[in-house]
């Protein structure tokens, strides 16, 4: 039986009712179209689906959207501000670290609650902050080199 829950996505609160079993990506895609954070592995594995919870990043096929409740949600598509992306949106285009694009937006929310406490990150630190997202197109670097740049201000 559906429970109708409040979620705060982007900084706009919703109303929405949900399976006690829906994930929040579930609730993110199927409910919210908000398509930016994207389905892989549903296991937690792949880190496509990273969004940010109260600041924390999180797989959000791995949160009961019912757990959401009373907490500040962010995907990729919270990112802009004033329709202009985030510097780390821009670091990562212009480094070239899109590739195939699935995984740019669960890397780009992983790097984001990174960035919030390394100030001038090591490539071994940048690593390890993205290692549990899998990108299957590059060897990373130049996914390190745009997280460098928005560390920098670049």
């Amino acid at each position: 039986m559906k429970q109708v829950i409040a979620l705060e996505v982007n900084g706009e609160r919703h109303e929405i009712a949900v399976q006690p079993s829906a994930t929040l990506l579930q609730v993110l895609r199927e409910e919210l179209d908000l398509l930016g954070t994207k389905q892989a592995c549903d296991a937690g594995g792949c880190g496509c689906c990273t969004v940010l919870l109260d600041g924390r990043a999180v797989y959000s096929c791995m949160v009961f959207a019912m757990s959401a409740q009373d907490k500040k949600i962010t995907t990729i598509e919270g990112l802009p501000k004033d329709g202009k992306l985030d510097p780390l949106q821009e670091a990562f285009i212009q480094a070239g670290a899109v590739q195939c694009g699935y995984c740019t937006s669960g890397m780009i929310m992983a790097a984001k609650e990174f960035l919030t406490s390394a100030r001038a990150p090591s490539d071994p630190e940048i690593r390890q902050a993205i290692s549990g997202n899998l990108c299957r197109c590059t060897g990373y670097h130049k996914t390190v080199d745009a997280i460098r740049m928005a560390a920098s201000g670049r």
